[in-house]
């Protein structure tokens, strides 16, 4: 059976992840930076789940994991990075700490989750690597603009290392990075009242198992960059390449943002959303 690693996999988006991948065949690997609720999640799996402990700012700990994966089914067929760290506010408000973690997080995570399972592929020239990175990857998310940043970081490491793939040769590894808009996880569920956190609330509001769905078909249909929803990608683009006309459209973007949080709020707290 092919076997995958999933980072952040003790709650919300990763734990959806680990349990749609065993409903798809796979022996699951199920990591967390607190063992107990990777645990969790590997006995909600059953047979073919495992879980450790992972602190994926440690390379060498990435490294241990994916060799473990790796010795147990033959191979390392997938690593998801999803672990991630969303902290709001103005970015001059946000201290050193608060920056470092999210990079450390959020983008050096990501690299050494990704460089531990190419030590494994690479000599087989086969495996896929999915990142999970955010909307805010594509563009500068007011309030969340720290965050942001790591997200760019992440995305430009994943696209910029499927191209050094190709360029060495290496045609049977694939990396795809994944840009969902808000999802409604732990992450974002003491952030309804957040003012910073609105451009978070201003699309659509996904659910765990949506976007976990989409990663579990990106394994069989494979692609270098998913946006979820698709409409999203384009919309947020346009604001990237036009900076002057996006601050110019904020004040109305952020509105709009703001009235759709507080909508969610309600919609929560009635229990109409979600169903």
């Amino acid at each position: 059976m092919p076997i995958a690693v999933v980072t952040g996999a003790g709650g919300g988006l990763g734990r959806a992840i680990a349990l749609d991948l065993a409903h798809r065949g796979f022996l699951v690997h199920a990591t967390d930076i607190d063992a107990d609720t990777a645990a969790r999640t590997a006995a909600e799996i059953g047979a073919g789940g495992s879980s450790s402990a992972l602190d994926v700012r440690d390379e060498a700990a990435c490294k241990a994991v994916a060799a473990e994966a790796a010795t147990r089914a033959g191979s390392l067929d997938l690593w998801v990075n999803n672990a991630g760290v969303l902290i709001t506010g103005d970015a001059w408000d946000q201290d050193d700490r608060a920056r470092r973690t999210m990079l450390d997080v959020n983008a050096v995570g990501t690299m050494n989750g990704t460089v531990a399972a190419l030590d494994r592929m690479l000599p087989l020239d086969r495996g896929h690597v999915i990142n999970v990175i955010s909307l805010a990857g594509l563009v500068a998310a007011p309030g969340e603009v720290a965050y942001s940043a790591s997200k760019h970081a992440a995305l430009a490491f994943t696209l910029g290392t499927l191209f050094d793939l190709r360029r060495s040769g290496a045609k049977g590894i694939r990396i795809s990075a994944v840009c969902p808009d808000g999802i409604w996880t732990p992450m974002l569920a003491d952030r309804l009242e957040d003012p910073a956190a609105a451009s978070s609330f201003s699309g659509h509001l996904l659910t765990a198992e949506q976007v976990a769905v989409a990663v579990g078909r990106l394994v069989d249909r494979p692609r270098p960059l998913l946006v979820l929803p698709r409409w999203r990608g384009p919309l947020l683009r346009v604001f990237a390449l036009f900076p002057r006309l996006s601050l110019r459209l904020l004040p109305m973007a952020m509105r709009d943002a703001q009235r759709r949080q507080k909508r969610y709020k309600k919609l929560i707290e009635a229990g109409k959303w979600p169903r």
